[in-house]
């Protein structure tokens, strides 16, 4: 809730010039951001069975012994179509594995593994995002507008025990639609600070899940197509599903901070 309410404020000062009038020019029509996502990691999960009923709710970090940090690399940029018109994407991958002996029985879909038992756990997820941005108020120096897009998240967890040969995976590949805010302002010739923030919920038959993306950062321009950037995202997913392809639970969230090289045309 802290990192959600902190990240709500950054957006909400970042917005705030909007209202005023400046004097700039934002007129770049396509922009790629190559860098490093520097994350901390909160995942826990729950993978039910038809035979055994409800699992174990896992923490993949204290549990399994995952990694609860991460340095990955990650593409984000757009394209202008007009001044009031672009499309945002990005992409990154934030897979992990460990071993590690557990200290409680864990029931993971169809099997159940005894207290220590050495576990190989993996836990896979890509990230696609995808969004439109109509720019319903733009001034000299930024813009504001509303955003709809698809965020992706292919999902893939797997716990296996070498000895017995014991092994069971959940995966689940989930576009989820999103809608939100998103603005950027012209600090000076140099400095340029961008926000947004994307939320998406359901409650439908058997799915029951949101999610919740903050981002801001701030592009300094060392050339006429360069800039270098500094910025903060935090993501929470949660969703409950029985479904025949995937019966279970997701309580994941990851923040973080990206430092990246911008090159604007």
């Amino acid at each position: 809730m802290r990192r959600s309410y902190l990240a709500t404020t950054a957006l909400a000062l970042l917005l705030a010039p909007m209202l005023g009038h400046a004097q700039s020019d934002l007129d770049d029509r396509f922009s790629i951001s190559l860098g490093a996502f520097i994350s901390d990691w909160g995942t826990k999960t729950q993978l039910n069975s038809d035979a055994l009923g409800s699992g174990t709710i896992i923490d993949f970090e204290d549990d399994l012994g995952l990694d609860a940090s991460d340095s990955v690399f990650r593409v984000d940029g757009y394209f202008r179509f007009n001044d009031r018109h672009r499309l945002d994407f990005s992409a990154f991958d934030l897979s992990r594995d460990a071993s590690q002996a557990i200290q409680e029985d864990i029931q993971f879909g169809d099997v159940t593994f005894p207290i220590d038992t050495v576990i190989d756990a993996k836990s896979d997820l890509s990230v696609y995002k995808l969004a439109y941005t109509y720019s319903f108020l733009r001034r000299d120096r930024g813009s504001l507008g509303a955003s709809i897009g698809a965020y992706v998240a292919d999902v893939e967890m797997k716990l296996s025990e070498q000895t017995l040969g014991q092994t069971e995976r959940g995966d689940i590949t989930a576009p989820l639609p999103v809608i939100g805010l998103r603005g950027d302002y012209s600090l000076s010739d140099r400095f340029t600070l961008r926000g947004s923030a994307e939320y998406f919920s359901l409650n439908y038959n058997d799915v029951d899940g949101s999610l919740s993306d903050f981002f801001i950062a701030i592009d300094y321009q060392m050339g006429k197509h360069t800039s270098l950037g500094l910025g903060y995202n935090y993501v929470t997913i949660d969703a409950d599903a029985s479904r025949s392809d995937f019966s279970g639970s997701l309580d994941w969230s990851y923040d973080g901070a990206l430092v990246f090289l911008k090159f604007d045309f």
